[in-house]
């Protein structure tokens, strides 16, 4: 834990991989002949040219052809264009080449049927779906857009992180160790104490009616009884809808209004650094205003959280908030699973669109499972000696995907840290290297990356500070509406270029799009869109499938719109280029901009605003602002400051040095 420990918060969605053994690079290396990766069935792209890595000594760490380093036998410059696992780690990867990457891409692709089969057969189910495996529609003007993956198979996904676990003899495996905000307090559950856990929070929620296809908000902090409350919902076959516990009190009332759920799961409170946030009084207000609509939530669990606040010093409301402590550890430790159909909801996920109302991405149980459990697996070379930490909030896809679900489908032990800051990575290269380098990090394996882009002198302040220059990264590309990763380097099996999400992972087929649909082949910038399916993918957007069609599925027809610009090299790498919409990506989180337009126009003397994206060193992203005052009104340095503070109450998670304002 050491290691673990000592990087006490990363970037918004940086992974660790620990391992108890480290790796000595290898003395000698092998030849890397020219090979083509196929970026869809029947295309290909050049991957290496000139990669001979015999010809000069190991202690330089170049290869002859390209300007390339060699993974832990040098620092990675600005004019390395290549970082080449070394032979020792390639032969412990999971994929340990090129060679065998192609053969299990060309697999997934050519017979996606056979392949997905044969990974979701390792899984637990208690009906086997039927065929066909996978059915499809991409193209609207053939009717609805479906995507349906394993239906008719039945299985249960906290079954299969929990109970298969305990099951296979690892009951007392660490499942997650949780480092508080202040160091003294740590706590830990093996697998049979959480599925005991679970087990109990869902015999409470059984009690109180909740039933399968519920809908429950959990509005908690990184504590464990957020996974806790995430798996016991799905046991019983309810629908979790996580919110992010940095929200307004409007942004948690939109999605109480849409999800209209039959309990909120909250806690009374929470540090944030210094400061203490009563998220108690923030529910109060959310269900004051969903209440206005006509929807209301007559039960508020609520964790007692005392690091933060004591109950004695907590505003409740009688005949509507319950102490979880009080009620819960009373039921029984075992709770029956609802079976479920793999096509059967499993979670709703706001995201913020161009408009104002925040989307909710539905995920479905088997292809999600299925799919978040084997990119976890691959894109970062899971080995069951590692110790895993995601700095991800599970407010966001990544702490469902590889916080939560990836890692305890695969039999992981995680870590989740409660004060995660978001681009720290970013702030500390700001900071100077001490913040880093104080601690010991020869337990690092793998580093990995999501969320957004990092441009290359990240990616490489990060190989080279953070990993000693001993660690892969993997810098992987997806989206809340993907359910895991999609372009991904797999440690181990081929070079990565700083900066680059490199190739697909199996069973994706990116294309590259001009403004008329049409592919482009080669070297080439454009959007990114996915033909075919994939088990991980949205089934739809809750309650709005017009919207999930329009949004998604229409400016393309045929594919997949991420409403990413992506470019491809002469290699074959794939390089994200960011969004081509109205949404602006701050700390790897995705705000749109009618949102802050609606925040600004809400103070009395803004008659007007517009707002654009622009570059931030520390967030990748800030927000500035055009606005226009209400006739009369002067423009002072009050006045802007006043403006920045209406955002910030509206949407608290962005921070004053995120906004701009002309």
């Amino acid at each position: 834990m050491e290691a673990a420990t000592a990087l006490s918060a990363a970037h918004d969605a940086l992974a660790f991989q620990l391992s108890p053994a480290v790796a000595r690079p290898s003395a000698s290396y092998s030849r890397i002949c020219c090979r083509r990766l196929p970026v869809g069935i029947g295309k290909a792209n050049q991957i290496l040219k000139n990669a001979s890595r015999s010809t000069q000594p190991s202690s330089t760490g170049k290869i002859t052809g390209v300007n390339a380093v060699v993974l832990g036998e040098a620092l990675a410059s600005e004019d390395d264009e290549l970082v080449f696992p070394n032979d020792d780690f390639s032969r412990q990867a999971l994929v340990p080449s090129l060679e065998k990457y192609l053969e299990m891409y060309k697999w997934s692709v050519e017979d996606p049927a056979g392949f997905w089969s044969g990974i979701a057969s390792q899984f637990y189910w208690k009906q086997k779906w039927g065929q066909p495996v996978f059915s499809e529609n991409f193209d609207f003007r053939k009717g609805n857009i479906k995507i349906e993956w394993f239906r008719g198979g039945i299985t249960n996904i906290c079954y299969n992180c929990l109970d298969r676990n305990v099951e296979s003899g690892n009951g007392d495996k660490i499942a997650i160790y949780w480092e508080p905000n202040d160091p003294g307090s740590q706590d830990s559950l093996t697998y049979s104490q959480l599925l005991q856990s679970v087990c109990q929070l869902a015999n409470y929620l059984k009690d109180k009616g909740v039933k399968k296809g519920d809908a429950v908000v959990i509005y908690l902090p990184m504590i464990m009884e957020l996974p806790i409350a995430m798996l016991a919902c799905a046991r019983i076959g309810a629908l979790h809808s996580v919110v992010f516990a940095g929200f307004s009190a409007e942004s948690l009332a939109q999605r109480i209004v849409d999800s209209k759920p039959k309990i909120v799961i909250t806690c009374n409170a929470v540090n944030r650094g210094s400061k203490v946030i009563t998220l108690i009084d923030i529910v109060d207000a959310a269900l004051i205003e969903s209440a206005k609509t006509g929807i209301s939530v007559d039960l508020c669990l609520t964790y007692e959280n005392k690091s933060a606040m004591k109950r004695e010093s907590t505003k409740w409301q009688e005949g509507r908030d319950v102490w979880w402590q009080d009620v819960v550890p009373k039921y029984p430790t075992t709770c029956e699973v609802e079976w479920v159909d793999a096509e059967d909801p499993l979670f709703l996920l706001y995201t913020s669109g161009s408009t104002g109302k925040p989307k909710g991405v539905l995920h479905t149980t088997g292809g999600y499972m299925v799919y978040t459990a084997t990119t976890f697996k691959y894109a970062f070379d899971y080995k069951p000696s590692d110790i895993y930490w995601c700095t991800a909030d599970c407010g966001w896809i990544t702490g469902h995907s590889y916080v939560t679900y990836g890692p305890l489908l695969n039999g992981a032990t995680v870590v989740i840290f409660e004060g995660a800051a978001p681009t720290l990575v970013r702030s500390l290269i700001r900071a100077g290297v001490e913040y880093v380098t104080r601690y010991p990090r020869k337990s690092l394996r793998v580093l990995a990356s999501a969320g957004e882009p990092i441009n290359p002198s990240t990616w490489r302040w990060l190989f080279n500070v953070v990993g000693d220059s001993r660690c892969p990264i993997s810098d992987t590309w997806w989206q809340t509406e993907t359910g895991g990763c999609m372009i991904t380097p797999l440690p181990g099996a081929w070079p990565q270029k700083p900066g680059s999400a490199t190739f697909p992972f199996f069973g994706i087929q990116p294309v590259i799009v001009n403004e008329k649909g049409a592919e482009i082949e080669g070297e080439c910038s454009g959007y990114l869109c996915v033909k075919s399916s994939w088990p991980g993918a949205f089934r739809t957007l809750y309650g709005d499938h017009e919207r999930y069609e329009t949004t998604y599925f229409k400016p393309f027809p045929g594919y997949y719109f991420s409403g990413d610009g992506c470019r491809r090299d002469k290699d074959g790498y794939y390089w994200l280029t960011g969004r081509v919409d109205d949404v602006i990506n701050v700390s790897g989180r995705r705000i749109g901009t009618e949102e802050v337009e609606s925040a600004l126009v809400s103070h009395p003397q803004c008659a007007e605003a517009a707002v654009v994206g622009i570059e931030h060193e520390v967030k990748g992203q800030g927000v500035y602002a055009f606005v226009t005052l209400v006739e009369g009104v002067s423009y002072s340095e009050e006045l802007r400051k006043s403006l920045i503070l209406t955002v910030r109450n509206k949407l608290p998670f962005i921070s004053d040095r995120s906004i701009c304002s002309t």
